[in-house]
């Protein structure tokens, strides 16, 4: 199967644009905010990937001072116009000079890389991202765990896609995002922990730490898998020795 990105369709990103935090998402952000102060000094961030600006403004409100770039026109459109004030920044693939080396603090890649092919493309474009840290600074990268795609969850349904089941590291595989009136199947790439290391050394990147959130019983609301199985995985990386 061939490699589709959902985000650069038009109709789809109006209705991405609408999205918050809800349900499964908000375990992907719940922890964030402690990761970040854990790890990062506040100050310049990059939001890898921005789309429609979530990630970005969410920055913002944890105190940084945000730039978001994404390679898809629409996206960004959609950004300006729910935050005028942002600074949001179309970009060409994997091109980074503009953004200017060593400029940042903080790089967040949110759900980036499950939209990047290739082991050769995603060590690139994390190279690139190593050469925009500041001293001390540091990358967070939000990405789908493989189970998220053999799964039902409160925000995502892939029992339509059994031959998720079968998709092997670097496989596309689809899943439908609830949250959103737009049930377009999203394309994402299969990409397992171990493969995440390896593209990491390649990169010349250090794994500091890997977060796997779960929900707990006590939280608000209903849940499917997310109180056992962990839908996404939070790696800090820094620059490596």
């Amino acid at each position: 199967m061939g490699f589709r990105n959902t985000y650069a369709d038009a109709a789809y990103a109006a209705a991405y644009a609408k999205l918050a935090f809800p349900g499964t998402y908000s375990l992907a952000f719940r922890d964030l905010p402690g990761i970040l102060t854990e790890h990062v000094s506040r100050g310049r961030a990059l939001d890898f990937g921005c789309g429609t600006g979530r990630s970005a403004r969410f920055l913002s409100e944890c105190g940084f001072q945000v730039v978001g770039v994404d390679i898809a026109d629409v996206m960004i459109r959609e950004a300006r116009k729910l935050d005028p004030a942002g600074d949001y920044r179309l970009v060409k693939d994997g091109d980074f000079a503009p953004l200017g080396r060593g400029s940042f603090d903080l790089v967040l890649s949110a759900f980036t890389f499950d939209n990047v092919a290739t082991m050769t493309n995603k060590a690139e474009l994390l190279t690139g991202l190593r050469g925009l840290l500041a001293p001390g600074g540091r990358i967070v990268m939000l990405v789908s765990s493989p189970e998220m795609y053999t799964h039902e969850w409160v925000s995502f349904s892939t029992k339509a896609f059994p031959e998720n089941r079968r998709a092997r590291n670097g496989d596309t595989v689809r899943i439908i995002n609830l949250a959103i009136a737009d049930s377009t199947p999203c394309e994402d790439v299969l990409w397992t922990d171990d493969a995440y290391q390896e593209t990491f050394r390649r990169a010349g990147l250090a794994l500091v730490k890997a977060y796997r959130p779960l929900a707990a019983d006590s939280d608000p609301g209903e849940w499917v898998n997310e109180t056992s199985i962990a839908p996404w995985v939070i790696y800090v990386l820094r620059a490596a020795a």
